[in-house]
């Protein structure tokens, strides 16, 4: 056993030097021939004898443990990423800021690649955890599948504790072999090899993510003063030692703006050539101890940018003009073109805005249109390519009915509104209110996204919301979606379910309960069940609920519709309980009316506001006659001039916090 056991500390060395001299050298000694030898020694022999199987295996590269889900990690320090320039200027302006700073700043310039960044933890050399970057603070484990790609190193060649940083992607070969095996299956092809990257490093079978070909760039060390680094391009040179995949031949130092320039340019005329795709550079301050001196903002490094290639025109055909309706019933009219590659995605729609706009630009169905991506994001049609235009195209005409209820249209300045308040698609407003930030705080719907995905199908209930993982797969298609964009969607419709009951009393959209009476409602009867079972008098006997809101109240849960969308809500895990403090009732603050104004110190005016209601008061926004009290902070301005002319009582921001505090606060 012991000569079997040497044998395989062998040939795991021998296959740990072969994936160094591959990856990090580009200069393999031994065919692939050989490779394949010794590997499939090694794996003959752990099949035979499986206790002798090391952690750092290379043969744990095939996959096959399946998990129900990805945990959550929190990362050791926050993975932040970049802010974004576009052009020549922006990068003068970067170069002039850090000068300001750094006297003669060197920096360090890398191929921005296009995928996804991965955090590797590794204790004594072996690889422990493998995250993604998630929402820069919390991301999910992805071990088993990050094992499963032959760049990353399961043992490092130093057995030393270090987190290394990096980008999981997909080479340009690997993005046609998955898509061609798709296309054989039946399936929907990947979009781009950046959404093809997203997908397959978050299967939960990693026998399937071992089959996707994925590669690892590693680029960032987050603690480099640990083993003595001075710089970025030392921390790199360090990393290709250690055994990992760096981007060390397309990697540069420069001093300037027009280096930069330079830079920029030569790297552009290779990236057709690339084996894997790139969007841009990433620029840093290469010495370390200037990194320090710049520093962060509360989002971004003062020290780094990452420069995005100019957006890409291509052409396709203008096959559809189609309508849609938005939340205030204004109708859009859409190009609908064959889908095209646009800098890396697939691009099918691009908005037309409205009649003058389709006149201006003379858009037709049929016309060969050039499409790019302004910023980068967003799809806009760019031009209408006349000279190779069909000799019987029709010109375009606005519609005049709706599309969807088929209610006569008017127009108002340059836009075209349905006037039915009950259209169908006006149930939009109710969805844009259901995840608005003071109702359930779905992050990440804006109102063009929500819009989007009513006229697609994907939202048409509220319950919607918390069916759209099923999509995900889909999502990836459209513009503006990538990994980090879905993944932060589905973790914020996740989130919502643990609001506090007022949230989800508010987003309901009862007629005239807003934010303050839900909190009210919420806080009275501590949770829905209690809701639903109370009566017109009841809710009378609350001081702030008058007969208007309580009648519908009643109204609301008396409708058989509402009771079944709740009980839906509740069978989806929503949280129908009360989280926040039960309003204590005292003669100081219950039933009394509070302004604030100027600048808060002690308090952020939320936070005073949520201290004011908890004691049962409430607070507006305007001075008069029936206001209580006046809480000022610095530079009160016109409400504490109305306030002293008023004669109504001032109190210093001190002066509230004491008469909270003998309440016990």
């Amino acid at each position: 056993m012991n000569d079997f056991k040497q044998r395989v500390d062998e040939l795991i060395e021998k296959i740990n030097k072969a994936s160094y001299e591959y990856y990090a050298l580009d200069d393999p000694t031994i065919t692939d021939q050989e490779y394949d030898d010794i590997y499939n020694e090694l794996l003959r022999i752990e099949e035979k004898y499986p206790e002798l199987k090391r952690e750092d295996s290379p043969t744990n590269r095939v996959g096959g443990k399946a998990l129900d889900k990805f945990e959550k990690v929190t990362h050791q320090s926050p993975m932040l990423s970049f802010d974004d320039i576009f052009n020549e200027d922006e990068i003068n302006a970067f170069d002039q800021r850090i000068k300001k700073v750094i006297k003669n700043p060197t920096y360090t310039v890398e191929p921005k690649m296009d995928g996804l960044s991965g955090s590797l933890i590794y204790e004594k050399g072996i690889l422990k955890r493998a995250a993604t970057r998630g929402d820069g603070v919390v991301g999910e484990d992805i071990t088993e599948n990050v094992k499963t790609i032959k760049s990353v190193p399961l043992k490092l060649t130093k057995e030393i504790d270090i987190e290394v940083r990096g980008e999981i992607y997909m080479s340009k070969l690997s993005f046609e072999r998955a898509n061609r095996d798709k296309k054989a299956k039946g399936e929907k092809e990947f979009a781009n090899p950046r959404n093809a990257a997203a997908g397959s490093i978050r299967q939960l079978d990693s026998k399937i993510t071992a089959t996707r070909g994925l590669d690892f760039m590693a680029y960032f060390i987050p603690n480099p003063e640990n083993y003595n680094l001075k710089s970025q391009h030392e921390s790199l040179n360090f990393l290709k030692e250690l055994g990992f995949k760096t981007n060390y031949k397309l990697n540069g130092l420069v001093k300037n703006a027009k280096e930069i320039d330079i830079f920029i340019s030569e790297l552009a005329s290779k990236r057709p050539d690339l084996p894997f795709p790139i969007d841009g550079i990433v620029l840093k301050v290469d010495n370390l101890e200037d990194e320090k001196k710049l520093g962060f903002t509360a989002r971004v490094p003062r020290w780094g940018i990452a420069y995005k290639f100019p957006a890409v025109e291509v052409l396709t055909t203008l096959k559809e003009i189609k309508f849609t309706v938005g939340r205030t019933g204004k109708i859009t009219p859409n190009a609908i073109f064959n889908p095209v590659h646009v800098d890396g995605s697939l691009v099918g729609k691009a908005t037309l805005h409205n009649e003058d706009y389709c006149i201006e630009k003379d858009v037709r169905v049929g016309d060969i249109i050039s499409i790019r991506k302004a910023g980068d994001v967003i799809p806009e049609v760019v031009e209408v390519k006349l000279d190779r235009r069909e000799s019987n195209s029709e010109e375009f005409k606005m519609i005049e009915k709706c599309p969807i209820c088929d209610t006569k249209l008017i127009k108002k300045d340059a836009n075209h509104y349905c006037p039915n308040n009950n259209c169908p698609a006006r149930h939009i407003e109710g969805l844009i209110h259901f995840a608005s930030r003071d109702a359930m705080n779905i992050e990440g719907f804006g109102d063009s996204i929500i819009e989007d995905f009513y006229n697609i199908g994907y939202l048409k209930e509220v319950t919607d919301f918390y069916h759209l993982e099923k999509y995900e797969d889909s999502l990836t298609i459209l513009e503006g979606f990538g990994e980090k964009s879905i993944t932060n969607l589905l973790n914020s419709i996740e989130n919502s379910k643990s609001n506090s009951l007022e949230r989800l009393i508010f987003a309901l959209g009862i007629r005239y309960v807003g934010k303050k009476i839900a909190k009210v409602i919420a806080s009275h009867f501590e949770n829905m069940d209690n809701l639903l079972n109370t009566d017109y008098e009841s809710l009378r006997n609350i001081p702030e609920i008058g007969d208007k809101i309580a009648k519908s109240i009643i109204d609301y849960i008396k409708n058989e519709n509402n009771i079944k969308l709740i009980n839906s809500l509740k069978e989806l895990n929503l949280n129908m309980n009360y989280l926040g403090k039960k309003v204590e009732e005292n003669e100081l603050f219950s039933g009394k009316t509070f302004v604030l104004t100027g600048s808060l110190t002690i308090y952020t005016r939320d936070e005073a506001k949520e201290l004011i209601e908890s004691f049962g008061g409430k607070c507006t926004d305007s001075v008069s006659k029936k206001t209580t009290a006046v809480i000022v902070g610095d530079n009160p301005g016109s409400k504490y001039e109305k306030a002293k002319a008023l004669g109504i009582e001032i109190w210093s921001e001190k002066e509230f916090k004491e008469k909270l505090n003998n309440k016990s606060i």
